[in-house]
């Protein structure tokens, strides 16, 4: 226990890199699975695309919700690693199962009785797309636990700088849905199919696999952290930590939910097949944003640790070459959503009118990629410090002040390809919001270190 961490002594560049890749990989192989869930949902028939897609804020938040709070478990409890305070950072672990199972209880509520509801505001109840997202939604709400359970475990290895256990835990949920994909969802073999349920099927199944998974690397490996639930009570000081931390990142997800909520309403005005394209791109800009999110995962610990340490040049430089290699994957992800579109929407089974939305909608949302990449880079700084408030000014400003007005006016003119100019012009405000919110942080704590 008293060895000094890597996060404290290791070269910046190596750490960077030893830290976030085991996650950009298990990040990128996550992606994989997500699009392969609706490359055979697409099989089945594009109202079953456009039900998993309509589904997606629902789910995105309850992902929010799960990365949120392993976010403010991860800062606070490397912050207290970096400061030496084993004691606390147990109780924080403690604190960070009960949310988890907790948060779980609440979503599964909201699969019994609130999947019917949230369809029946955006599609007629008579419409297949309607009872295909109601099977696919209720399954992955109201078996959550895994998911909570999943992010939890991976949160507290990635917080001591075992990365490469929490990849293994991300494998094991993503392969086993990978291979249970096509035999529940198109029924092979003895098994029945299960169209969109089959989809949430495997990945409920997947979720819970390496939720066990993460349970026994936690116990056997992750010897800086001890879980240990007997006696145990809800601290509400530390759970106020945890979440200072961690509700402006659930709420920056929440605000991402509610815009793809009303954006999909502004689709459904044009088609149902540019609602699917919509849900389409977030599928394959997940290749490009989840190692993004990977790296982040990796330096948010670096940095939190070394502001507990009081090592100033370390979080400098950590960030420094992180913003680099976000803006290098960007650029090479808007290089090929220019250059093989057509390649990409055809994995989705896409029909002549999908290809005529998805060619010039994937060339022109993915103009914004080079921006976010920047953002989101800032935005893991502000979590790691203890500003995760202004992750959520820069998510509103971006999403519900620009993005959202930008494309119920573009809307107005009746042209579709207007509609995705919103996010190149939203990304560009958020980038300068960005900006300004660092400047900030930067002069009032990083440069008090040393």
């Amino acid at each position: 226990m008293q060895r000094e961490n890597k996060m404290g002594v290791m070269p910046i560049k190596k750490l960077v890199i030893s830290m976030s890749l085991p996650m950009m990989i298990s990040m990128l192989v996550q992606a994989l699975y997500n699009v392969v869930d609706s490359i055979f949902v697409s099989q089945v028939c594009e109202d079953a695309l456009t039900a998993v897609s309509l589904a997606f804020p629902a789910q995105n938040l309850m992902i929010g919700v799960a990365t949120g709070t392993g976010v403010g478990i991860n800062a606070l409890l490397s912050r207290s690693l970096g400061a030496k305070d084993f004691d606390k950072a147990n109780k924080i672990a403690n604190q960070g199962v009960f949310l988890a199972l907790l948060s779980a209880v609440a979503f599964m509520l909201f699969g019994v009785f609130g999947t019917s509801l949230f369809f029946r505001t955006q599609i007629d109840p008579s419409s297949p797309i309607y009872s295909y997202g109601v099977d696919y939604l209720s399954v992955v709400c109201a078996v959550s636990i895994g998911l909570f359970g999943q992010v939890t475990m991976e949160r507290l290895m990635q917080a001591t700088g075992k990365t490469t256990l929490a990849m293994i835990t991300q494998l094991v949920g993503a392969i086993t849905n990978i291979i249970l994909d096509p035999i529940l969802i198109l029924g092979l073999g003895p098994f029945p199919r299960m169209e969109a349920k089959g989809a949430a099927v495997a990945t409920v199944i997947g979720q819970i696999l390496a939720f066990i998974v993460g349970i026994i690397l936690n116990q056997r490996c992750n010897k800086e952290v001890h879980i240990n639930l007997k006696g145990f009570r809800p601290d509400g000081k530390l759970i106020a930590e945890i979440y200072k931390i961690g509700v402006p990142s659930i709420i920056m997800v929440a605000i991402g939910s509610f815009m793809t909520f009303c954006f999909n309403k502004i689709l459904l005005g044009f088609s149902t097949t540019a609602a699917a394209v919509f849900g389409v791109y977030f599928k394959l800009q997940s290749f490009v944003f989840m190692p993004i999110f990977g790296l982040n995962n990796g330096v948010i610990p670096i940095v939190a640790f070394n502001y507990g340490a009081r090592k100033r040049q370390r979080i400098t430089a950590t960030l420094k070459f992180s913003c680099t290699i976000a803006v290098a994957i960007m650029a090479f992800g808007t290089l090929m959503m220019w250059a093989i579109p057509e390649t990409m929407l055809r994995l989705f089974d896409a029909s002549e009118d999908m290809m005529g939305i998805g060619v010039p909608a994937l060339r022109i949302i993915s103009t914004h990629f080079i921006f976010a990449g920047a953002s989101i880079n800032l935005g893991a700084s502000f979590q790691a410090l203890g500003r995760s408030h202004f992750s959520t000014i820069v998510s509103f400003a971006r999403q519900i002040i620009v993005l959202l007005p930008a494309a119920y006016l573009l809307s107005k003119t009746g042209v579709l390809n207007y509609v995705w100019l919103a996010f190149p012009i939203a990304e560009v405000v958020s980038l300068i919001v960005s900006l300004i919110c660092f400047r900030y942080v930067y002069k009032t704590l990083i440069c008090k270190l040393d």
